[in-house]
C-alpha cells in the first residue's frame, strides 16, 4: 500500500544514482550514493535500534520501494528487504553522518537507533547496485506526531513547535491528543488534524512518518530525545525531537467568546498543582497575597479545576477570600475569563501557560524547576537561598507517581523549601508593578 502522495520507486544502476533529480537528491548526495556503492561495510554497527515499541507498535515498514523492499519512518528509519545479502546504509544528511551500515537477512527488519526526527537518506544495494535510495521528504505526505498523555501545559509548550515541524515539511500533519484539548487549538492550527489519543495509530492509515513527543524515561537516554529534558526548557524539548529551531514560540489560541463578563478589575489565581514540590508550601502565602490584592482594589478569582487537593500528605485548599471559579470548565472558557485578567498568578502548570499562550501577564512561582525550564516570565519567582531547582538536577529524575517527591529532603524537616521560603512579602514586591500598571491602564 503507498503512503500519501508517494512515488513508486524503480531499480537502478550506479550509473543511474547520477542522477540527483531522478532521487529526489543534491549532487552532493548523489555522489555520496555512488561512493558507497563501491564501498563495503567499514564499522560495527552500534547504531541499530528496535523497530517498534509498547507504545510505538509501528509493525512492518508501510511503503513500497521497488524489488520487494518496505521502509518508512515511523519509529526511526526503518526498511525491510526481500533478499539475504542486501546492504543497507542509513545517513544523516545534516551531520554527514553514516549511522548504519549492515547486510541484512531475507525478511528481516533493521531500523535506526535515533527515534528523533533525523534527515535520513537511505540506501540499499546489490552488490555495487543501487536498488534503492531515498532522501527523506515530507513534503505531501502523511506524518503523525503523538505528545503521550500530554498535560495542558505539555500540549501548549509543544504545539507551536508541531506547526513548526508542519510548516518546514509542508507535510499533512496528525496530532495525536486526549479530546479536551482539541477545542483549545483547533481554530488556531487549521492546517493541524487533530485525532483522538485513544486511538490506535494503526486504525488512522498509513503514515509516512511519525513521532513520538514526551520525557524519556531514564532522562539519560538518548534515543528518543537528543538533549536531557533537565538541561533544557519544556518547549525546548518537543523542538530538539521534531528538528526544528529552539527558540521560543507563544502558542496561537483563537478564543470562541472574547466578550468581558466582568467590569471590575480582577486577578486571577491557581493554588493546585499535579505534585506537591510544585505548590506555594508557604502556609501564610496565599492567604496574605490574597488579602493584599483585595486591599489593592482587585477581585481575586481562584480558577483551578479543583477547589482544594486531599493527596495525602499535600492538603491545598483555595485560599480565604478568594471567589470561587473553579470547577472543571472548558478551556475554551477558562481562557476567556484569562484573557480580561490584569494578571495571572500561578504555580508551574498547566494554567500558567494558558494565561500565557492567551497574553496575560504571568506571576509564576516555582523553586522545584529553575526559571529556564518554562516559558520566560519577568515575574518569575524563585529564592536561591533555599534548596531550588530539584527537577533540574541531573543526579535526579522527577517521579510522578510519586506526589511527595522531594529528592533532598522528602520526609525531612527541610523538605519544599523552593517555595516554603518564598514570602508573600517577595511576591507583593514583584507584582508591585504591574499594579501600578493596571491602575494606569
Amino acid at each position: 500500500m503507498l503512503g500519501f502522495g508517494h512515488r513508486p520507486y524503480e531499480p537502478v544502476n550506479t550509473q543511474q544514482a547520477r542522477n540527483a533529480d531522478r532521487w529526489n537528491a543534491s549532487p552532493e548526495d548523489a555522489k555520496l550514493i555512488e561512493h558507497n556503492a563501491m564501498t563495503a561495510p567499514s564499522f560495527s554497527n552500534l547504531q541499530r535500534g528496535p523497530y517498534e515499541a509498547s507504545f510505538a507498535n509501528a509493525g512492518t515498514p508501510a511503503l513500497r520501494g521497488p524489488e520487494g523492499i518496505f521502509y518508512d519512518f515511523n519509529y526511526g528509519c526503518r526498511v525491510q528487504v526481500p533478499v539475504s545479502g542486501w546492504r543497507v546504509v542509513m545517513i544523516d544528511l545534516d551531520t554527514h553522518n553514516t549511522v548504519f551500515d549492515e547486510v541484512l537477512d531475507a525478511g528481516e527488519i533493521a531500523a535506526s537507533r535515533r527515534k528523533y526526527f533525523v534527515r535520513f537518506m537511505l540506501q540499499v544495494f546489490d552488490g555495487k547496485r543501487v536498488v534503492l535510495s531515498h532522501v527523506f521528504d515530507a513534503a505531501g505526505q502523511r506524518v503523525l506526531v503523538t505528545p503521550g498523555h500530554a498535560a495542558l501545559g505539555d500540549s501548549i509548550a509543544w504545539m507551536p513547535a508541531i506547526e513548526a515541524f508542519r510548516r518546514e515539511h509542508r507535510c499533512e500533519l496528525q496530532v495525536q491528543l486526549p479530546l479536551y484539548l482539541h477545542e483549545l487549538f483547533r481554530a488556531g492550527y487549521p492546517d493541524l488534524h487533530f485525532v483522538d489519543h485513544d486511538t490506535p495509530a494503526a486504525s488512522l492509515g498509513t503514515f509516512y512518518a511519525t513521532y513520538h513527543l514526551g520525557f524519556f524515561s531514564p532522562y539519560e537516554e538518548r534515543d528518543h530525545q537528543p538533549t536531557d529534558p533537565r538541561s533544557s526548557s519544556l518547549q525546548d524539548s518537543a523542538s530538539y525531537i521534531l528538528g526544528v529551531p529552539a527558540v521560543e514560540r507563544r502558542p496561537t489560541l483563537l478564543l470562541a467568546d472574547t466578550v468581558r463578563r466582568i467590569k471590575e478589575r480582577y486577578v486571577c489565581i491557581a493554588v493546585q498543582a499535579s505534585a506537591r514540590c510544585k505548590f506555594w508550601n508557604n502556609p501564610h502565602g496565599w492567604p496574605m497575597l490574597v488579602a493584599h490584592l483585595k486591599q489593592q482594589g482587585y477581585r481575586v478569582l481562584c480558577i483551578d479545576r479543583d477547589r482544594e487537593c486531599v493527596q495525602p500528605g499535600g492538603p491545598n485548599a483555595m485560599p480565604a477570600g478568594a471567589e470561587d471559579f473553579t470547577g472543571n470548565l472548558p478551556l475554551q472558557e477558562r481562557a476567556s475569563l484569562l484573557l480580561h485578567a490584569e494578571f495571572f498568578v500561578g504555580l508551574g502548570s498547566g494554567l500558567s501557560w494558558l494565561a500565557w499562550a492567551v497574553g496575560t501577564p504571568v506571576v509564576m512561582i516555582s523553586g522545584f524547576s529553575h526559571p529556564k525550564t518554562e516559558f520566560y516570565t519577568p515575574w518569575r519567582l524563585i529564592n536561591f537561598h533555599a534548596c531550588n531547582s530539584c527537577f533540574n538536577d541531573t543526579r535526579f529524575a522527577f517521579d510522578s507517581d510519586n506526589f511527595n517527591w522531594c529528592p533532598r529532603y522528602e520526609g525531612k524537616p527541610m523538605a519544599y523549601q523552593c517555595t516554603s521560603s518564598i514570602t508573600p512579602q517577595y511576591v507583593a514586591r514583584v507584582i508591585a508593578p504591574l499594579i501600578a500598571e493596571s491602575r494606569r491602564g
